[in-house]
């Protein structure tokens, strides 16, 4: 790949955490950013993410090790801005598998252990004394992986936190501009065009919508593989316990929030959503009672949950599973944010591309991550 010519202008088309991240990032360098939303900022994948920290149960890979650079940037922004205290968090992550012949927590604890990624394994027995609220008898005999270094963090506080920086340094901000084409002339990316066919011109594009990535490719005959699928995210009530990590359990995720609620989520209860022609979904009220009931069991003296909100719609992850970022080899000046973990990456990425699209130049980081390697 040839550097790119350095750009002056940039559109960034998506207000997740990737989009807001590095336009952010791109502001800081001097560049006149806009970014493009169909909606308000937050309004899709990254409003209904679990929003954990991690990088478990990875080998040492380069997506691990991105992982890794992300948890960084967060600890970061946590040192430097005790303000955020409320929705960034690092009490820990605790794991277990089901009581089965796959259960492989000793196998992943001693992976975890090989590529030094901080990892206790635990009895049920000693989890009270490392981590509180978790009900023992829910653990299975093998035990448990509690992780120091794990948290998770409120995605909306952060873009709204990010997205006033932005603004402060001159950036722009569209919204409800409906599904945008990319302009693709001579070869290149030009800007875009917004749903009411007005264009907008600019040197380099990045494309950050998340699920809606590989049809927006399309388009412009670009083949991104897709293996999104829908997500289900609930909230309960704000609740009386001393949980603090990030439980990941065979039957339920669940993490603590901001204002004493809890999130869940899990496999299971994603594939009984029913997804309707006219593109809205059904949830049944069995698998919301399942869900809060595959929760309490696993907390501490077993409280009753009950339901708040839940939001429902498309996770985006790319065919094989691994990140698609950086400059499309085929349509210089379009660039690319497409990825399962968008909260433990947000901010890495958003840094490494913006430097990338600024300096014209491909970062060592994302080389594994390209488009191209679907060609």
């Amino acid at each position: 790949m040839t550097a790119s010519p350095k750009p002056r202008q940039v559109i960034v088309v998506g207000a997740g955490i990737f989009g807001v991240s590095s336009a952010l990032h791109l502001a800081r360098l001097g560049l006149d950013v806009t970014i493009v939303n169909d909606g308000a900022p937050a309004n899709g994948a990254s409003g209904r993410s679990l929003s954990w920290l991690n990088s478990a149960r990875r080998a040492d890979t380069a997506y691990h090790r991105l992982r890794l650079a992300g948890i960084d940037r967060y600890r970061t922004l946590a040192a430097t801005k005790p303000e955020t205290a409320s929705w960034l968090r690092f009490d820990g992550g605790l794991t277990w598998d089901a009581d089965e012949e796959t259960n492989q927590i000793v196998s992943i604890w001693q992976l975890e252990q090989d590529i030094g990624y901080d990892a206790l394994l635990l009895s049920p027995a000693e989890v009270a004394a490392v981590t509180p609220g978790v009900n023992a008898d829910a653990i299975s005999p093998q035990g448990a992986i509690f992780n120091p270094g794990e948290g998770w963090v409120d995605l909306p506080a952060l873009i709204d936190r990010l997205l006033n920086e932005f603004r402060a340094k001159g950036g722009k901000l569209v919204e409800d501009a409906g599904p945008v084409r990319i302009d693709v002339t001579g070869g290149r990316a030009r800007g875009v065009v917004t749903a009411g066919g007005e264009p907008l011109r600019a040197d380099s594009v990045l494309l950050a919508v998340g699920p809606a990535t590989p049809a927006a490719l399309a388009e412009i005959d670009v083949h991104v593989p897709d293996a999104t699928p829908i997500s289900l995210l609930l909230k309960t009530q704000p609740i009386k316990t001393d949980l603090r990590a990030v439980l990941n359990t065979p039957r339920v995720a669940v993490r603590p929030t901001r204002d004493g609620a809890l999130v869940l989520d899990s496999a299971w209860s994603e594939e009984e959503v029913v997804a309707n022609s006219d593109g809205t979904y059904t949830v049944h009220d069995k698998t919301v009672q399942g869900l809060l009931d595959e929760a309490s069991a696993v907390l501490d003296g077993n409280p009753r949950l009950q339901l708040a909100a839940y939001a429902v719609g498309p996770k985006p992850i790319p065919g094989d599973g691994e990140p698609v970022l950086g400059e499309l080899e085929t349509v210089p000046g379009l660039h690319l944010a497409f990825s399962h973990s968008g909260a433990t990456l947000g901010l890495i990425v958003g840094e490494l591309l913006a430097r990338e699209i600024v300096s014209g130049n491909p970062h060592p980081m994302l080389a594994t991550f390209r488009a191209s390697r679907f060609s």
